[in-house]
């Protein structure tokens, strides 16, 4: 799923740390005074992670996310924390993140009033990628539901949507209560940290008891991490490498990532890295690639929605999505390569013959692939791998080719 967070995504951190820098540069010494002024002001109005100082103590350079103050890049440059991901393992924060327990008998049937997902057939400890759809079919967020065995769900969802899925499920958690069934929620408030890459494995496996080779992809357990009981590890990720997402007590998340940080393999990461990470993954951004004007089906998400839940049709905006999946849309999310000027959110994408036939949602050049790659919605009659189209980049046109998604091959460990 990772596939989340905001509206802007990543690229609104780096935008707006380049504008406070022109902002800064370009000014005189009273002028300085009076932007620190106000920065200062703005980031006190920020929310924090527990980890905020001690991002600031390891170099972070901290940019507005979220309504967040989120670390967008250490000491070292965006593309060496790249690669440092793809070669060894890089910590990110997502504490920012929305986490919920869902309780109850009825917590399935809860769940599956508001998501796409058949969550009755996971297994104990087994998770899914799902999205929370709207009456007409649209994505109100996508989001991680964990079948624990502790008798309850583990929900992750995206910070930037952190206010209207907690309202959503406040809502159906009314209607519910109501009509007598037994379900309750529970917002977590608990640190959060991410540990991407392909020495993951090695570097976590030394601060556990229990063999991490039996936790594969999308399954989650509760464990004892260096020292500290009652983390829940979940392997997953946003960066098409193996991983881990570790919810553990706010007041032991300092103390884990400095003991993880103690083996030369791990270094901080942050949303700059984890932006271009996830587009080489072919990952959604939320506000960028999916929101609640595309469909799962025109945001090429289809198996997202489970078999059974597809023939009950009883999730919101079923009459619109699943008729969908047979007949087609008029437009589709696709991958996109192209050379030459890195290709942005908002470019136009044009047929051979210079007709727009769509737009660009997420782009940026790939460190691994050193070419440029990114993904948007297409007319459907384009939307075949292999397709010529062109970008429109400074009123230039450029040539770019449609491409199956992920670009680069994910590391999932499947075991």
């Amino acid at each position: 799923m990772w596939a989340r967070v905001t509206a802007g995504g990543s690229g609104l951190g780096l935008r707006a740390s380049r504008e406070f820098l022109l902002r800064v540069t370009g000014a005189g010494c009273a002028g300085k005074i009076l932007q620190e002024r106000r920065d200062f002001s703005a980031e006190a109005a920020l929310k924090k992670t527990t980890l905020f100082d001690f991002h600031r103590n390891n170099g972070g350079k901290m940019v507005e996310f979220a309504g967040w103050s989120m670390p967008v890049q250490y000491k070292d440059s965006h593309i060496a924390s790249h690669m440092h991901t793809r070669e060894h393992c890089s910590i990110f924060d997502v504490s920012h993140m929305l986490q919920t327990k869902i309780h109850g008998k009825d917590r399935i049937k809860f769940m599956e009033s508001l998501v796409v997902a058949d969550i009755a057939e996971l297994k104990d400890n087994q998770g899914t990628l799902s999205l929370f759809t709207n009456e007409k079919g649209g994505i109100i967020d996508d989001l991680i539901v964990t079948k624990t065995d502790q008798g309850y769900l583990y929900v992750v969802s995206n910070a930037g949507c952190a206010d209207k899925d907690s309202a959503l499920m406040k809502a159906r958690l009314a209607e519910y209560n109501a009509a007598g069934f037994d379900v309750d929620l529970e917002f977590i408030d608990e640190a959060l940290i991410a540990l991407q890459g392909p020495t993951m494995a090695q570097v976590l496996q030394a601060g556990l008891k229990g063999d991490l080779s039996k936790l594969t992809f999308m399954t989650s357990t509760l464990v004892t991490v260096f020292g500290i009981p009652d983390c829940r590890v979940t392997r997953c990720g946003y960066t098409g490498e193996d991983g881990v997402e570790i919810s553990v007590p706010r007041s032991r998340v300092v103390e884990l990532a400095e003991k993880l940080l103690s083996n030369n393999e791990v270094k901080l990461a942050g949303l700059g890295a984890r932006d271009s990470l996830r587009l080489e993954a072919g990952l959604c951004l939320y506000g960028n690639d999916i929101d609640e004007t595309t469909t799962p089906v025109e945001a090429s998400l289809v198996w997202t929605i489970g078999k059974r839940r597809r023939q009950t049709k009883d999730f919101p905006g079923a009459d619109i999505i699943v008729p969908q999946i047979k007949a087609k849309t008029a437009r589709k999310r696709v991958g996109l390569v192209s050379t030459g000027p890195p290709v942005r959110q908002h470019t136009p994408i044009l047929s051979p013959d210079g007709q727009v036939i769509g737009e660009v949602t997420s782009g940026c050049p790939s460190p691994c692939l050193k070419k440029n790659v990114a993904m948007g919605y297409v007319d459907a009659a384009f939307a075949k791998n292999g397709a010529a189209v062109q970008v429109e980049i400074r009123k230039k046109t450029v040539p770019a080719i449609v491409s199956k998604m992920p670009f680069l091959p994910t590391n999932y460990y499947t075991g």
